[in-house]
């Protein structure tokens, strides 16, 4: 399919929509629960003197993790042989994100159905794309709770570790070829679903191509590179409400262990509450043992919290929006989730 043509009216589809609008309403009921915990004077309080220009500053580093993680699609395209242009490629790239409040982020997944109707890619064979995108991204935030001062806080060193395993445990069952031949047949001899057996078969293939060994270095650097990024968004926005209490490294090792607690509960639609009680449990818990007072220390970890959360996870879906937009004007309709 050509991936030229000339501009098309831009609409996103109801049902698309109504997911966004399902996860926004979860969200904000979500974020109106925690200010009320932390108490809504004390959170307004504390936000009276936050610098605003440090909103757009973190969107701006938000947008930079994107970029720096970029190459890591255009990667995993070249290996399975996806041709787009760099343009057309971006955009679908971006388009992701808008599906980010969805169980597991899965619904990024919505990229391969833009590349179908882009290249006629079947989505059983660019999906896996997301699979190795959220494993390196894991890997990623490993890298950067090591580097934020795991051996300093040994006491939650279980988690890196129960995770560290569960990665290397998905590594050798995806590189398996006996344990594939075995879950192809489970699908095959299974009469509901018999049917997806080929599909099974050739995703795994995609998965395999992926996540070689030779493979995890670069895109898994990228990944600690481009949430790093966000880590020192995090830290700049929890500064603005204790100048000079907190490290660039405590923040690294708060936000990437929130956003694992986040990715490996992959039920909660992008980590919503999940991630957000971790970061603000941490955060709140470091300034009370640094003095601040318990109700200041929780007002200001809610609100450091719920910024962040806008600048990175609102913002991405507000990005995604936008590139399906465009999207849309060059390509014309947009496909559903479900199709």
């Amino acid at each position: 399919m050509s991936q030229a043509s000339a501009p098309l009216p831009a609409s996103i589809p109801g049902s698309l929509v109504a997911r966004i609008a399902l996860g926004v309403a979860l969200g904000a009921l979500l974020y109106l629960g925690y200010v009320l915990w932390a108490g809504i004077d004390d959170v307004r309080a504390a936000l009276a003197d936050f610098p605003v220009w440090l909103v757009p500053a973190a969107m701006a580093l938000s947008f930079a993790n994107y970029v720096v993680r970029f190459p890591r699609w255009e990667r995993y395209r070249a290996l399975l042989g996806i041709e787009l242009t760099r343009g057309t490629s971006f955009l679908i790239y971006l388009a992701g994100l808008s599906l980010t409040v969805t169980p597991g982020k899965l619904g990024e997944a919505f990229k391969s159905l833009l590349v179908r109707q882009v290249a006629g890619t079947p989505i059983h064979r660019s999906a896996p794309i997301v699979l190795a995108e959220r494993f390196t991204d894991l890997l990623g935030f490993l890298v950067l709770l090591a580097v934020g001062g795991l051996a300093s806080r040994p006491e939650l060193g279980w988690v890196f570790w129960a995770t560290l395993a569960l990665c290397a445990a998905l590594l050798m069952l995806v590189g398996s070829e006996r344990v594939g031949r075995l879950a192809v047949r489970a699908v095959a001899a299974t009469p509901l679903i018999r049917r997806a057996a080929p599909k099974a078969e050739g995703a795994l293939e995609s998965t395999r191509v992926l996540l070689r060994p030779r493979e995890l270095p670069l895109p898994s650097l990228l990944a600690t590179l481009g949430w790093g990024l966000e880590c020192v968004a995090f830290w700049l926005v929890a500064s603005a409400f204790v100048p000079g209490m907190l490290e660039l490294g405590f923040a690294t090792y708060t936000f990437a262990l929130a956003a694992v607690a986040g990715a490996v509960l992959i039920i909660f639609p992008g980590g919503l509450g999940v991630t957000e009680a971790s970061m603000g449990a941490l955060l709140g818990a470091e300034l009370a043992r640094r003095g601040l007072e318990p109700t200041q220390a929780a007002a200001a970890a809610a609100s450091a919290t719920l910024i962040i959360r806008v600048c990175t996870l609102w913002f991405a879906v507000g990005v995604g929006l936008v590139a399906t937009l465009l999207f849309a004007r060059r390509h014309g309709r947009v496909p559903t989730p479900q199709q």
